[in-house]
C-alpha cells in the first residue's frame, strides 16, 4: 500500500549540504524531512572515508549546523586540521544527525525514484506553481512511500553517478561486462581494497585530484609489493589544476598533492600515457585486454584492474517530471553554468551564489550541493553551505537575506595550468612563478583580459574557484 506524508520542505540527501539545509531551515522555524538513501548520515562520504580533504575544518563545517550542535554540548575540531571523509562523518555529520532537532526528521534507506507536481504531469500549466511536490521513494524492503512537500531541495550529490571510461561520455565496449575488475572513484588501495591491487597490473584513468590520490596510494603499495605495476592514463596531453599554488595556496595540502604528482611522474616508477583512450575491453584469462590509443596510435595493453577517476555527473532521471532550466553542456542551472563551465574557466572565480542562480521554472524546487554543479568539478562544501543559507532565507520570505553574500573562500594560487606531460621548468603556472604566454595559465588570461578591459580569471582576487577539494557527496 502506498503511504503518503505531508511536510513543508523535503530534502534529498543527508550529506553535509543536506543536513546544513535542515539546520538553516530549523533556525527559521521551517520544518523539513530528509530522505537519505544510505543507512546513516554521510553514507557516501564513508565510501571515500580514507581520503583526507584539502579544506581544513574551518571550511568543512556549516555555521548554522555548528550553532545547533553547540547547543547540545558539541566541541568544534581543530579549525586548521585536515579531516578524512570518515572523520567528517564521525566528528561532525553523525553528531549533527543525532541532535533532537534533526534526528526525528531523517528517513534512512529511502531511495528517491521520482519527483513531480501533485496531480500534474510535466506538460500541465494550470495551477502548477501552487501545486505541492510529490517525492516517490522506495524503502530497502521494496515498499513505496510518497512525501508531499511544499518545497524540495535536492542535495543528493553525484557520488553514485560516476562518469564512465569512454571519452565519448559512454561506457567503452566491454566496460559493463568487465565491471568486476573496474572500480570508480577513489578505492581504498592501502586498506579495504588492498588485495585487489597488491602485486597487480593497475591502470588509473583520470587527470584530477582523485586520480592523483589513487596513483600515490598505488606507489606507496608498490614499495611493499614491488611487482605492483602502474599505468596512469590521461585523456588529454596535459594535467590541469593539479600542481597547486605552492606557498601562494591557502589550501597547502592541495599544493602538496600537486608536488607529489610531479615527483611521481618524474620518478619513472609508473608509466604515464597521454592522450589516452580505450576503444574496447576484453576479458582474457582473468586479465583485461584493452584495445587502446596512446597519443593517437593504437596499442594493446593488458592489466588486471582499472580505476576510473574521470569525474561524476548528476542523476537527472528522478527529475524527469519537473521543468528544469539546465545548461545543455554542464547540466547545471543556466544562470550558474557560465560561472563554473570548465570549457570557459581554466581557473576562474566562482562567485558566491544562491537562490537567484539556483532557481528553476518549478517554483520551490532547488538542486543544491555538488549536484547543482552538474558535471563541473569545482564544488566546495562551503559553497554548498552558502547555497542552502540563501535558499532557506528565500523560503522563509526573507528575500533580502537570500540575495546577500555570506561567503569568503580561502585565497588560492591554483591557476589551472595545462601542464605538458614532459614536465619542465618552463611549464610552471602563474601562481608558482612567471608563465610564458604560450602556457595556458590563468595569469596570462588575466593579463590579456585586463588589456581588453574585461574581468580576468582572478588570480589576484580573494574569492577563488577551486579544483574539487572534496569528492562528491
Amino acid at each position: 500500500m502506498l503511504e503518503r506524508t505531508t511536510v513543508p520542505v523535503a530534502i534529498i540527501g543527508a550529506g553535509p549540504v543536506g543536513l546544513a539545509a535542515a539546520a538553516h531551515l530549523r533556525e527559521r522555524n521551517i520544518a523539513s524531512v530528509i530522505l537519505e538513501a544510505g543507512e546513516r548520515a554521510g553514507a557516501s562520504l564513508l565510501e571515500w572515508g580514507h581520503v583526507r580533504v584539502f579544506s581544513p575544518w574551518r571550511y568543512v563545517i556549516d555555521e548554522a549546523s555548528a550553532r545547533l550542535l553547540e547547543r547540545h554540548g558539541w566541541s568544534r575540531p581543530d579549525p586548521d586540521g585536515l579531516p578524512t571523509g570518515r572523520e567528517i562523518v564521525d566528528q561532525y555529520l553523525s553528531p549533527l544527525s543525532n541532535v533532537p532537532d534533526l534526528a526525528d526528521s531523517i528517513v534512512y534507506d529511502a531511495d528517491v525514484a521520482a519527483i513531480s507536481r501533485s496531480g500534474l504531469d510535466k506538460v500541465t500549466d494550470r495551477g502548477r506553481d501552487a501545486a505541492a511536490f510529490e517525492i516517490r521513494y522506495v524503502e530497502r524492503g521494496g515498499a513505496e512511500r510518497t512525501i508531499v512537500a511544499g518545497s524540495v531541495l535536492d542535495a543528493s550529490g553525484t557520488w553514485r553517478q560516476p562518469s564512465p571510461l569512454g571519452v565519448t561520455g559512454l561506457p567503452v565496449l566491454g566496460e559493463q561486462a568487465a565491471a568486476g575488475a573496474i572500480a570508480y572513484g577513489i578505492p581504498d588501495v592501502l586498506g579495504r581494497d588492498r588485495d585487489r591491487y597488491d602485486g597487480k597490473r593497475v591502470l588509473v584513468v583520470g587527470g584530477g585530484h582523485s586520480a592523483i590520490n589513487v596513483v600515490l596510494s598505488l606507489l606507496e603499495l608498490r614499495i611493499a609489493s614491488p611487482t605492483t605495476s602502474i599505468i596512469w592514463g590521461l585523456r588529454r596531453k596535459s594535467i590541469d589544476r593539479l600542481l597547486g599554488g605552492g606557498l601562494n595556496d591557502q589550501l597547502p595540502a592541495r599544493g602538496d598533492l600537486g608536488a607529489a604528482a610531479r615527483a611521481a611522474i618524474e620518478s619513472k616508477k609508473l608509466r604515464l600515457v597521454a592522450p589516452f583512450s580505450i576503444d574496447e575491453i576484453h576479458s582474457v584469462n582473468d586479465a583485461l585486454r584493452l584495445n587502446a590509443r596512446v597519443d593517437g596510435s593504437p596499442e594493446v595493453l593488458e592489466v588486471d584492474s582499472i580505476v576510473v577517476a574521470t569525474g561524476f555527473r548528476p542523476d537527472l532521471n528522478m527529475l524527469r517530471e519537473l521543468r528544469l532550466d539546465l545548461d545543455p553542456a554542464v547540466e547545471a542551472p543556466k544562470a550558474l553554468a557560465p560561472m563554473i563551465d570548465p570549457n570557459l574557466h581554466s581557473c576562474g572565480t566562482v562567485p558566491p551564489h544562491g537562490v537567484v542562480e539556483l532557481s528553476h521554472p518549478e517554483k520551490g524546487f532547488y538542486v543544491v550541493g555538488s549536484k547543482s554543479y552538474g558535471r563541473a568539478p569545482t564544488f566546495l562544501m562551503a559553497t554548498g553551505y552558502e547555497q542552502v543559507r540563501s535558499v532557506a532565507a528565500e523560503l522563509a520570505g526573507d528575500h533580502a537575506a537570500a540575495r546577500q553574500v555570506h561567503l569568503v573562500l580561502p585565497e588560492t594560487g591554483v591557476c589551472s595550468t595545462s601542464l605538458p606531460v614532459n614536465l619542465g621548468p618552463s611549464s610552471s603556472g602563474c601562481c608558482g612563478g612567471p608563465a610564458p604566454a604560450e602556457i595556458d595559465a590563468c595569469c596570462v588570461a588575466d593579463e590579456v583580459a585586463k588589456e581588453a578591459g574585461k574581468a580576468g580569471c582572478g588570480c589576484g582576487t580573494s574569492q577563488k574557484a577551486h579544483a574539487r577539494t572534496e569528492p562528491a557527496e
